[in-house]
C-alpha cells in the first residue's frame, strides 16, 4: 500500500505493538493535507482512527509539533471542549519518517463551504454558529493549570511574542519583498495592547477546524491544536474574524481558506458573532480591530509558508498554485482594518 507520508508495513507494526484493541490495520487514505499537517484515516478491524503527522516538506521551527497537538487533545479530553478521543502517540521518526499520533474518529465532518452545509433550517445554521462562539468561550474558560497545561506557554508577553516569531516565520518562508508588509509590522508593533489575562487559545480557529454532525450541526470536536499556547484570547477570536467570509466582501471570495459557510442564510455575521463570544465569556472585546488586523497577518505569513512549499513541489492536495495572490490581499486588509480603529 503506497500513501503519501506513510510506511505502511512499519505503522502495522508499529500499532500491534502499541494500539493491539484497535485489531489489524487494513488501510489508511489521506483526507486531508496540503496547508498544514496531513490527516489520514486508518481502518482497523475493530475501530476507525485517524492519523495526524506534519506536512512532507518546508517544515518551519516549532511549527507542526505533533506532541504538542497531542498534549492538548489529551487534557482537553476529560473538560467540557469537545475533542476526539486521544489514542497513541509515537515519537519515533523512524516509523513513518516523522512524530504522529492517532485519536479516535469523529462521525462528523469539517464544513467549509455552504454547500457542505447542505440547507438546513436558518434557524438551526443560527444555532451552529452560536455554537462555534460558545465553543471558543469554552476552551478560553478551561483552567489551564487544573488539566496540566501550566507550563504550555507563557502567557506574559504574548502578543508580542507572537509578532515576532511570525516575523521569523515570514523571513524563512518569504517567496518576494513586499514594503506593505515591512510597513504593516511596524504598525502592528506600535499599537501592541495592553497585557490581558492569559488562557489557552487554539490558535487557528474556525468552523472548519471543528467536526460537525450532519442534519442537527452539532460540534462533535475541535481538531487542528498544532498552534495552541497559553495567550490572550482574543488573538483567537480576532483570527476567527479574519476567516469570516461577510455578505458584499467581494476581495474575500478570493482568499481561498475557510470557505464561505458563514454566508448560509442564518449564520450570525462577524459583529452578531463577537457580540455572542463576549456574552458567552463575559469577556471585553474592546480593541478587537487590533487583533482582526493581526489575524490577517498572521494569516498572510502562514500562507506564504504554504505558497513556498507548493513551490518545492512539498504540498499534497490541489488549488495550491492560486494561493499566494492572498498574501498581498491579507496584508492590504490588515492595513485597513488598523485604518479604521
Amino acid at each position: 500500500m503506497t500513501v503519501p507520508g506513510i510506511e505502511w508495513p512499519r505503522l502495522v507494526a508499529w500499532m500491534g505493538r502499541n494500539v493491539p484493541d484497535a485489531g489489524e490495520p487494513l488501510s489508511v487514505s489521506l483526507i486531508s493535507g496540503g496547508r498544514s499537517n496531513l490527516t489520514y484515516l486508518v481502518e482497523a478491524r475493530e475501530r476507525r482512527l485517524v492519523l495526524r503527522r506534519p506536512p512532507l516538506g518546508h517544515v518551519l521551527p516549532t511549527a507542526h509539533d505533533m506532541r504538542r497537538e497531542w498534549r492538548v487533545i489529551s487534557a482537553l479530553a476529560p473538560t467540557p471542549v469537545p475533542v476526539p478521543d486521544p489514542v497513541a502517540f509515537c515519537g519515533d521518526e523512524d516509523v513513518i519518517g516523522a512524530p504522529f499520533y492517532l485519536m479516535g474518529h469523529v462521525p462528523g465532518a469539517a464544513m467549509r463551504t455552504r454547500e457542505e452545509l447542505g440547507d438546513p433550517p436558518p434557524e438551526r445554521v443560527r444555532r451552529l454558529s452560536e455554537r462555534l462562539a460558545e465553543v471558543l468561550a469554552a476552551i478560553h474558560a478551561v483552567d489551564y493549570r487544573e488539566v496540566g497545561l501550566g507550563d504550555f506557554g507563557r502567557p506574559e508577553g504574548y502578543m508580542a511574542r507572537q509578532l515576532d516569531r511570525w516575523c521569523q516565520q515570514w523571513e524563512r518562508s518569504k517567496t518576494a519583498d513586499l514594503p506593505e508588509y515591512d510597513r504593516l509590522v511596524r504598525r502592528l508593533r506600535d499599537r501592541l495592547p495592553s497585557e490581558a489575562p492569559g488562557t489557552l487559545v487554539h490558535g487557528d480557529y474556525r468552523l472548519d477546524n471543528t467536526l460537525v454532525s450532519a442534519g442537527d450541526l452539532e460540534i462533535l470536536a475541535v481538531v487542528d491544536w498544532e498552534m495552541s499556547t497559553l495567550g490572550d484570547p482574543l488573538a483567537d477570536l480576532g483570527l476567527t474574524l479574519t476567516y469570516w467570509h461577510s455578505r458584499g466582501d467581494d476581495e474575500r471570495a478570493g482568499i481561498p481558506v475557510a470557505g464561505d459557510a458563514t454566508l448560509a442564510p442564518g449564520f450570525l455575521d462577524a459583529a452578531e458573532f463577537a457580540e455572542h463570544y463576549a456574552k458567552a465569556s463575559g469577556r471585553e472585546i474592546t480593541d478587537l480591530g487590533f487583533y482582526v488586523a493581526f489575524g490577517n497577518f498572521k494569516l498572510a505569513v502562514i500562507i506564504e509558508g504554504i505558497h513556498a512549499r507548493f513551490r518545492q513541489g512539498k504540498t499534497v492536495g490541489e488549488g495550491f498554485d492560486r494561493i499566494g495572490a492572498a498574501v498581498p490581499t491579507l496584508i492590504s486588509r490588515a492595513h485597513r482594518t488598523l485604518d479604521q480603529v
